[in-house]
């Protein structure tokens, strides 16, 4: 024997995720297998067309989601920065309602339901009212946010 293993020699001391030829899971035990055999699905991987669709369609919802951040930053590279970060935070929003009313998202689906909707939510909100304060001349002056600084800041 030269140092390498035979795979008559190679013990293996845990279940292996495989599957039988019959189609059931050999694997018994929640632990990861000592050796890797095949590719866990990710986190995110759910189907939201059918399987037998291309792969474009079954994620149709984070495409959408991203076609519209990549169109504002587009708008934005081009000097339309208010119009391009309201988009912005527009698509975010889209994402939060996308995740709360369709039940599979795809790859829009990172973790929890409730926690992608709370953060899709906040961050598209706080995107689209700092693009609506955004100076000079803002869409949207909120007095308090005035007087709050001129507190902070007195001399």
């Amino acid at each position: 024997m030269n140092g390498a293993l035979d795979d008559a020699e190679l013990v293996v001391r845990d279940a292996i995720s495989v599957v039988d030829e019959d189609g059931t899971p050999r694997r018994t035990t929640r632990r990861f297998p000592l050796f890797t055999k095949d590719t866990a699905r990710p986190e995110g991987g759910g189907r939201a067309a059918p399987g037998d669709a291309p792969a474009p369609a079954r994620q149709w919802p984070m495409l959408a989601v991203l076609a519209l951040v990549g169109l504002g930053l587009l708008l934005t590279a081009f000097d339309a920065f208010r119009i391009g970060t309201m988009l912005i935070g527009a698509a975010l929003v889209g994402g939060a309602v996308l995740r709360w009313l369709l039940p599979g998202v795809g790859m829009l689906a990172v973790r929890s339901r409730f926690t992608d909707i709370a953060t899709y939510g906040v961050l598209g909100l706080a995107i689209v009212l700092l693009a609506l304060m955004a100076q000079p001349n803002p869409w949207l002056e909120l007095p308090f946010l005035k007087d709050t600084l001129h507190f902070t800041v007195s001399s």
